[in-house]
């Protein structure tokens, strides 16, 4: 039997991540492989490999989590591979992209969530699950804060339902701010995916500097009206556009990609590298 370490959080071998492209680490980028992203949950599953070892035991980490994926992927193709991997933790998050859909039925995402949870659950897995962040102050996209507080109402139901951990990510005031985002405003930086991969540890009982985390960065001066009107129309101009044209074509950016890491092998520890 695993000791537990001194922090009194749970030991776990064998950690297998499912979702979309912001499980899949976009866009932050991997230095030692073109075209690949590292991303919160490879940084959460060192800093567990990390734990596994320092109490004697061995640590296993698969991703198949692929960009654009909706929900009936993550949860069908993607969650039947993850349970044939007989992990004892899965991180699941799904549902943000069905979110941006006009007509998004926001208690039929909870429901087929939950139906998600309670087969990880009977199989034995312990869940990870994570809300979405606050958009409010997010160009063309705080239209949506309506439905992501719901969303993240429902995550945390589920949660304290089912026994699940949540990565709090709507209490996450860091996130608010630009810097922590890619230039498509969509995915994170580097340092963002390095923040939420301490508050999924933080989640899942494990010691951490919460302030390094959690802690904002420090303010900039308010963008001038015409700089800010500027900026936007760039964004739209290299990021919405694409992306309004694949969905009228019925494409996705990740109809080309498959999983980056689809079996569990060995994560060697780090010694809680972020």
């Amino acid at each position: 039997m695993t000791q537990l370490p001194e922090s009194g959080g749970k030991v776990w071998h064998r950690y297998v991540a499912i979702g979309d492209s912001f499980t899949e680490g976009m866009s932050d980028a991997d230095p030692s492989r073109d075209d690949l992203y590292v991303g919160w949950a490879d940084r959460l599953a060192s800093h567990l490999a990390d734990i596994a070892h320092e109490a004697g035991g061995e640590f296993a980490y698969a991703n198949l989590a692929v960009r654009g994926r909706l929900l009936a992927d993550v949860i069908g193709p993607q969650l039947d591979a993850a349970l044939a991997l007989r992990p004892d933790l899965v991180s699941m998050v799904g549902g943000g992209n069905d979110i941006l859909r006009p007509k998004a039925d926001l208690d039929a995402i909870a429901d087929r969530l939950e139906a998600a949870v309670v087969r990880l659950r009977e199989a034995g897995s312990d869940v990870l699950l994570a809300t979405p962040t606050d958009p409010s102050g997010a160009p063309l996209l705080r239209h949506l804060r309506g439905r992501h507080a719901i969303h993240s109402a429902n995550i945390f139901s589920i949660a304290q339902q089912h026994g699940c951990y949540v990565i709090n990510q709507w209490g996450m005031d860091a996130l608010k701010d630009f810097r922590l985002w890619a230039d498509d405003r969509i995915h994170m930086t580097s340092e963002g995916h390095r923040r939420v991969a301490l508050n999924a540890l933080s989640a899942l009982g494990h010691d951490t500097d919460r302030a390094d985390w959690s802690t904002p960065l420090p303010p900039l001066p308010t963008p001038g009206r015409r700089e800010a009107t500027a900026a936007n129309a760039a964004w739209a101009k290299t990021h919405l556009a694409p992306w309004v044209q694949r969905r009228l074509r019925g494409e996705s950016s990740g109809d080309a990609v498959t999983a980056k890491r689809p079996e569990l092998t060995p994560v060697e520890p780090a010694r809680r590298r972020t």
